[in-house]
C-alpha cells in the first residue's frame, strides 16, 4: 500500500505536469489535526482547471494515479445531467485502488472555485500556478463543530422524537418491517443523533466535532452512556426492535433533561409519559386488535 508521502507525490506532479490544471488543494479528515490517522482514511482533492470537458471526455488520464478496483462518477447520473447538461463546472471521480488507497477527487473551473474555496475550514493549499487561490487561515474543524441549540432546535427535536416513535410502533404492529426499521434507523436516529451532539458539545464547550453520523460518538460519550448508546440498534426481529425503541427513550430522556437544564429549556414530559405509556400498550396489542386502549 503506497503511504501518503507516495500518494502527495502523485497528486502533486499530475498537476504539476498537466497545463490545464492551475491550483491544487486538499480538504477533508486529512486536513484536521484532530483526526486520528489510519489506513481507510481517504485522499480529498480538488484540482483547479481552466475547462472540465476534456478531463471527462477522455478518462485515461486518471490511469496514472494507479491501478483501479473501482471508480464512481457521481455527476454522471441522470439527474446530474440533467441538471447540469454538457457544461459542467465541477466533477467528481471517487476513486480506489488496488492497493487500498482512495482519492477523492474533483475537477472545478476557476470561477467554481472562487464561489466555495473559503467556504470549508479544512482546506490546504498544496499547488497554485497563477497565484489564483485565495488566502485561507491554518486549517481547523471549527465548521464542523457542534452549535448550540436554541430553544426552537431543542423543542423541535423533542417533539419529532416523541411523534415518529409512534409511527415505528404501528409500522411493528402492521408487521412492516422495512417501514418501521426505516423510521427507526433513519428518522428517530437522526433526533436522537441531535441530541447526543448537542450534550457532547455542552460537555467540551461547543469546541469539539462529534464527526459525520456520530462517528465519534464512542469517543467523547462516556462508557455508560455509549453502552446505552449502543443498546439502540437492533436486528430484524420484532423483540430486539422494541427493546431497542425503550433503550432510545431512556438515552434520549436521560440526555435531554441534561441539556434543557444547561441551557433552562423546558422539556416536553407530558409529551414522554403518554408516548412511552403508548409505546407499551402498542407493544401489547395482539394482532387484529379492534381498539388499541
Amino acid at each position: 500500500m503506497r503511504n501518503e508521502k507516495e500518494m502527495m507525490d502523485i497528486i502533486r506532479n499530475i498537476a504539476k505536469e498537466d497545463k490545464r490544471i492551475r491550483a491544487v488543494y486538499m480538504n477533508g479528515s486529512r486536513t484536521n489535526p484532530n483526526v486520528p490517522k489510519d489506513i481507510f482514511q481517504d485522499y480529498d482533492i480538488v484540482y483547479v482547471v481552466s475547462e472540465t470537458a476534456s478531463f471527462i471526455d477522455d478518462k485515461t488520464w486518471l490511469d496514472t494515479f494507479g491501478q483501479l478496483l473501482m471508480i464512481q462518477e457521481p455527476d454522471k447520473n441522470d439527474l446530474a445531467i440533467e441538471a447540469k447538461g454538457d457544461n459542467f463546472q465541477s466533477y467528481g471521480f471517487l476513486m480506489l485502488f488496488s492497493d487500498g488507497n482512495r482519492i477523492d477527487l474533483h475537477i472545478e473551473t476557476v470561477e467554481n472555485m472562487k464561489q466555495g474555496y473559503i467556504s470549508d475550514s479544512l482546506t490546504v493549499p498544496l499547488l497554485d500556478k497563477d497565484n489564483i487561490l485565495p488566502y485561507i487561515p491554518v486549517a481547523a474543524d471549527t465548521d464542523y463543530h457542534v452549535r448550540r441549540p436554541t430553544e426552537t432546535m431543542f423543542n423541535s427535536c423533542c417533539n419529532d422524537l416523541w411523534w415518529c416513535l409512534q409511527n415505528v410502533a404501528k409500522g411493528l404492529w402492521r408487521d412492516e418491517l422495512p417501514y418501521a426499521k426505516e423510521m427507526l434507523d433513519s428518522v428517530v436516529r437522526e433526533r436522537l443523533n441531535d441530541m447526543v451532539s448537542w450534550y457532547i458539545g455542552m460537555q467540551h464547550d461547543f469546541q469539539v466535532s462529534p464527526g459525520k453520523m456520530g462517528k465519534y460518538f464512542k469517543v467523547y460519550l462516556a462508557e455508560t452512556y455509549w453502552e446505552k448508546y449502543k443498546g439502540t440498534y437492533s436486528d430484524g426481529n420484532y423483540e430486539n426492535i422494541w427493546d431497542s425503541i425503550f433503550h432510545t427513550c431512556d438515552l434520549f430522556r436521560g440526555l435531554a433533561l441534561v441539556v434543557a437544564q444547561e441551557f433552562h429549556f423546558s422539556y416536553p414530559m407530558d409529551d414522554d409519559k403518554n408516548m412511552t405509556m403508548y409505546l407499551q400498550q402498542v407493544r401489547e396489542l395482539p394482532p387484529g386488535a379492534k381498539e388499541i386502549f
